[in-house]
């Protein structure tokens, strides 16, 4: 199975990626921040269009660009608008998939192209994506490890991490240029419909199984690994496609965590 080389590359995307999203959904997820990367998954459509519109063979870094942009308009916004979050999130993407969806509409020929960024197509990932992937994971696993402490502080506290001196604004962007990074290039993995599941389903098994928050870091980051290479396995083998697969790989091992947590569960005193 694995000595084909496609095969090869999806499976070191999956190893370099999924583990990486199970690493920011832990910080994701206990920020309430699952609709941000779902707004920024969406809105990269705007950014494909953008660079198939502009004859680039690989729109990766356009796809990037658009993300980062929103983003930065989504803290832009918040920052200086008496808008709520959900409310700016919820008109960038719906303006954003909109200028995507237009786009595409205006290209002839690139109806494949929809698919494949809508539901993912790792099999179809080259060698550079495969090293793009890997400093991508290298870069942000050293940045977050070395901002572990501040950046914990921050999710359970955010008034304790400013009372420390924790230069808090700053390390807000930097995390969202890390998961915005992150997102975006995973969409390759998953599709831009499916990819917000990896930042939510492995912290959710590992919120069921962890005691403390180190624990949940690492279980989570297991999840995800297993849910990868889980995926891409059973896909070759029942020829099912990637992405979902990978998802629904992820959602069984949820599903077995479930009676952990039951028995967790404190048990109401006797009346």
């Amino acid at each position: 199975m694995f000595s084909e080389p496609y095969m090869q590359r999806a499976l070191w995307t999956a190893v370099l990626l999924a583990p990486l999203c199970g690493l920011l959904g832990v910080f994701v997820t206990a920020r309430r921040m699952s609709f941000f990367s779902d707004t920024v998954a969406h809105s990269a459509l705007a950014g494909v269009a953008a660079g198939l519109w502009l004859g680039m063979p690989d729109p990766t870094w356009a796809m990037l660009f658009v993300s980062l942009l929103v983003a930065g308009l989504i803290l832009w916004l918040k920052e200086r608008t008496q808008l709520l979050s959900d409310t700016i999130m919820a008109l960038l993407m719906s303006t954003f998939m909109a200028l995507g969806v237009t786009g595409f509409s205006l290209l002839k020929g690139f109806r494949g192209e929809l698919h494949r960024y809508l539901f993912g197509d790792i099999l179809s990932v080259g060698s550079g994506d495969v090293w793009v992937a890997g400093g991508v994971a290298a870069v942000v696993g050293v940045v977050v490890f070395r901002l572990l402490n501040p950046l914990t502080l921050l999710t359970v506290q955010e008034d304790l991490a400013h009372v420390a001196g924790i230069p808090v604004r700053r390390l807000n962007y930097v995390f969202v240029v890390l998961l915005t990074a992150v997102v975006a290039l995973s969409i390759r993995l998953l599709g831009i419909i499916l990819v917000t599941s990896l930042l939510v389903i492995p912290p959710a098994t590992a919120r069921n199984l962890a005691r403390n928050f180190r624990q949940h870091l690492a279980l989570s980051v297991l999840g995800g690994l297993v849910g990868g290479i889980g995926g891409v396995a059973a896909s070759y083998q029942f020829d099912l496609p990637c992405g979902p697969t990978i998802v629904l790989t992820c959602a069984a091992l949820f599903i077995l965590s479930l009676p952990v947590a039951q028995l967790r569960r404190p048990r109401p005193e006797p009346q």
